[in-house]
Parts: structure tokens; C-alpha cells; sequence
């Protein structure tokens, strides 16, 4: 994406945009759950978090990344659109494996409730009305929290992003 960066105004603004509202999305969620969802090894979860964007959506963080990438791909205006399908395609295989795996966990995790849930939040595609299920408490929404669990994500947004507006500039 770097190397054959094309990037013009118009698909740096917009793809800046929509990467940005992916980054958004994800901070919306890290600030809900924390760093409860960096994990690379065994899933945990120790309550089942249903507000927020999780309202909306059961995998907001995954949305995130790919309304990020697609951004991304958008902003080094590479292989219009083959590129950016190309993206949502990888991405949306590779969720459905984790999410699947994921919520078999959730499942037996948290039984009657999970399932309450899943009956009402779609996995992928976000509704534009909340559907908070859970009776139980629910974590409010903590910036520090989202800030401390995200400044990877953060630090490779600022990367990409100066990255490909050096190369459009350079390019120009």
C-alpha cells in the first residue's frame, strides 16, 4: 500500500476520514472494556458487555479495524476499488474465524445471557438503535482506560497516516 501509494487530495481527505471513524469506533470500545481485549493467548472475560458500542454492534472493535483499513487503503488510492474489497474480504474471513471461536467462548461463558444477546445485536453489520440486554452492571465509558489500551493502534494510525501524506507530498 505504501510502496504504490497514489494518494490525491480528494482520497486522502476521505480516506482519512473513514480511517478516523474506525479509530473511533475502536477507542469507543477500549474505553468501555479496557485492555480486557488485548489478549493473545487465552480469552478471558469477566463480565458480559452488552452497552456502549456493543449496543449496537457485538464486534465493534473488528468493525473498527476494518472501517480503519479500508480508510487506509482508501488514502493510498492503490487499485481503486480492487484494493479496498480486497481489504474487507481478508478482514471479514479472518473476524469470522476469531468471532466464531470467540463466541463459542462467550457461550459457555455466559450461557442464557450471550445468547439473549446474540438474538438482539447482529455480529457485524452495526443497527442505528441500541439494544442493551444485560441486567448486570455494565463498565462505563473510561478515556484513560481507551487511551492506555489503545496507544498502539494510536501510534500506528499517526504512523500510516504521516506516512502516506509524506509519500503523496513527496510524490506530488
Amino acid at each position: 500500500m505504501l510502496y504504490y501509494s497514489q494518494s490525491t487530495i480528494f482520497s486522502f481527505i476521505v480516506g482519512f476520514v473513514i480511517a478516523a471513524c474506525g479509530e473511533f469506533i475502536r477507542f469507543w470500545g477500549v474505553s468501555i472494556v479496557g485492555s480486557e481485549t488485548r489478549t493473545t493467548q487465552k480469552l478471558e472475560g469477566t463480565i458480559l458487555v452488552t452497552s456502549g458500542p456493543y449496543a449496537y454492534v457485538r464486534n465493534p472493535l473488528y468493525i473498527g479495524n476494518i472501517v480503519m483499513y479500508v480508510g487506509f487503503a482508501i488514502m493510498s488510492n492503490v487499485l481503486v476499488p480492487y484494493f479496498q474489497v480486497a481489504v474487507c474480504v481478508f478482514f471479514a474471513f479472518q473476524y469470522y474465524i476469531l468471532v466464531t471461536l470467540e463466541e463459542e467462548f462467550l457461550l459457555n461463558k455466559f450461557g442464557m445471557e450471550y445468547e439473549q444477546y446474540t438474538r438482539r445485536v447482529p455480529r457485524f453489520i452495526p443497527l442505528f438503535v441500541s439494544k442493551k440486554t444485560s441486567v448486570a452492571v455494565q463498565p462505563s465509558f473510561d478515556a484513560h482506560k481507551g487511551w492506555k489500551s489503545e496507544s498502539r493502534t494510536l501510534q500506528a494510525f499517526v504512523l500510516i497516516t504521516f506516512a502516506l501524506f509524506f509519500l503523496w507530498k513527496l510524490r506530488g
